[in-house]
Parts: C-alpha cells; sequence; structure tokens
C-alpha cells in the first residue's frame, strides 16, 4: 500500500473518531478543505462511501463504521510503537495531552510543569479544561485529573495534590443589611452565584457535611457561570455567594475583599489524582510529567 493512501485511512480514523472534520483538521495539522479532499479522493478509490455528512455532524456508513473497527486499533498499535522506539532517545520527547477542571489546570498542572518543561524542549504538553468527566480513551488523552472519589476503578491513579476544602464566600459589601448564613438551610435567603456543569447542563450541587451528616444543596441566585473564574470575580464584586476551593479564594480573604462562612460545614476530601490507562508502554515524555506532577507530602 502507498504511502498516500495509508495518509487517507489516517485521515479517515481521525474523522471518524473527532466526528468533526474541524477538530480532526486541527489534530493532523492540514485545512479543512484538504481533509475534505483527501476523503472523496479515498471514497473515489474504494468506490463506496465511508461517512454521512450533515450540517452538524459526521458519522460512518456501515462500510465506514466497519473500515474503522479494523484500522483505528492498527494505527494505536503504530502510535505505541513509535513512542516506544523514542525511548531509545536521550532526551525525552512526545506529546502528552491531558484533560483537567478549570481548578487542577490552573492550580495543580500549570506551576507544576511550568518548573520542568523548560528542561524538556522536544515535550508538548496539551491541556484540555472540561468539566465533563469525559472519557479519556475514547477521546485519546493520554490522561485526566479527577478528584480521587470520582476515578474509576480500573485506572491507574497517581495523587499529584493535597486534600481540598470548598469555602463559601461574600464580599463585605454584599453582607451589609444581610443576615449572615448559619447553616446551609439559610443559603435560600442569599443570591447565590451557580456553576453550570456541561454533563446535562445541570446547576453543580453545594455539598456540605459536618458532623457525619451530609448535606447537598441547590441553591439558587442571579448569576449563573460555566467556569470558576468568573464567580470568583462576581463574589468579589458583590454579586452574591460563591462556592469556591479554599485556595482558589486565599488571597481575597487574607485581603479582606472576601469573608468566609459556613467553614464549619466545610470538610475536607480527597484531592486530584492524575489516572490513566494501565498500559504496558507509556513514552519517556509521558513519564516526566507524571514524576513532575505527582504529590509529595
Amino acid at each position: 500500500m502507498s504511502r498516500a493512501n495509508l495518509n487517507d485511512l489516517q485521515a479517515f480514523v481521525a474523522i471518524t473518531r473527532e466526528g468533526s472534520f474541524t477538530r480532526a483538521a486541527a489534530q493532523l495539522g492540514v485545512s479543512q478543505s484538504a481533509l475534505s479532499h483527501t476523503m472523496r479522493a479515498l471514497e473515489s478509490r474504494l468506490g463506496v462511501r465511508l461517512l454521512t455528512r450533515t450540517t452538524r455532524s459526521v458519522s460512518p456508513t456501515e462500510a465506514g463504521q466497519r473500515l474503522y473497527q479494523s484500522m483505528a486499533p492498527r494505527f494505536d498499535e503504530i502510535e505505541l510503537e513509535l513512542a516506544a522506539v523514542s525511548e531509545f532517545r536521550v532526551t525525552p520527547a512526545g506529546n502528552v495531552r491531558i484533560q483537567a477542571s478549570e481548578h487542577a489546570a490552573n492550580n495543580i498542572l500549570w506551576p507544576k510543569l511550568l518548573k520542568v518543561l523548560p528542561d524538556y524542549p522536544d515535550i508538548k504538553v496539551e491541556i484540555t479544561v472540561d468539566y465533563a468527566l469525559s472519557d479519556i480513551v475514547a477521546q485519546r488523552y493520554d490522561a485526566g485529573v479527577r478528584l480521587g472519589e470520582q476515578v474509576a476503578k480500573d485506572m491507574i491513579a497517581v495523587p499529584i495534590g493535597p486534600s481540598l476544602r470548598i469555602a463559601v464566600v461574600g464580599s463585605p459589601e454584599y453582607f451589609k443589611g444581610r443576615q449572615i448564613p448559619k447553616e446551609p438551610a439559610d443559603l435560600s435567603a442569599h443570591n447565590c452565584i451557580n456553576l453550570r456543569l456541561p454533563t446535562h447542563g445541570s446547576l453543580m450541587q453545594w455539598d456540605f457535611e459536618k458532623d457525619g451528616h451530609e448535606l447537598k444543596a441547590r441553591v439558587e441566585g442571579q448569576w449563573t457561570f460555566n467556569s470558576s473564574v468568573p464567580i470568583l470575580r462576581a463574589a468579589v464584586a458583590g454579586c452574591g455567594l460563591a462556592f469556591l476551593p479554599e485556595d482558589m479564594v486565599a488571597n481575597e480573604l487574607a485581603g479582606g475583599s472576601l469573608v468566609r462562612v459556613l467553614e464549619d460545614w466545610c470538610q475536607p476530601f480527597a484531592g486530584y489524582h492524575l489516572y490513566y490507562p494501565n498500559r504496558r508502554e507509556h513514552s519517556s515524555a509521558f513519564g516526566v510529567v507524571v514524576d513532575a506532577l505527582v504529590y509529595k507530602q
């Protein structure tokens, strides 16, 4: 088989896996028009339609699904073998893709990898912020970051940070003329800033615990965001109460721009873990990243 045919098959696998010409083109480093031309040429040579295209999605035909199921594992094997060969390099090199929440990306991955990556110019790290707890294997990530209690049992999990604790905070201006909440039920009288999760589009519950008693509160308020940074900004601006990781609001608490409430209802819980599939071979680049992230008490 010619190299061109292999490249065309690789393009087909990427499009099918991503379900999008746009994402596949970005992954392969080519234009969407070039990718469309490649697929038309492949379908013409094979004499069969492989993909069904609509304005919103791309999905394989029956023939395309059969070809994908046959070819995708072979390309995965080739990538693993190439990664194994790269072990013979003196300097670690390769790409590492990690999926994480915004807080983990900003407070764990960024500061730790910033100290290490300048020493390894041939290692490329891609971090995707995702609250949806997506399947890292299906999405072709090398690893993901989740709280310890959320990691699937069939994954290898490595702690990369200390225990976490949530803080319920509001600005001094917000509390003027308002009662300080003493227990979670009091939140019904307050303007709370919500976080909308991508999973089913639901709002995140506020979890509390005291004396072994767990309580989940659904709060309401004027503002809703889909990431934590604007929630912090809104809280400092006096827009309402926020439910954020303790370390994220430490500077604001120390400076007095935020005030903490319900502290006795916010107990520590398992911190972030890097998790990944139990594969026999991992690249040297992946090993460098794991070593840099592992939590050392």
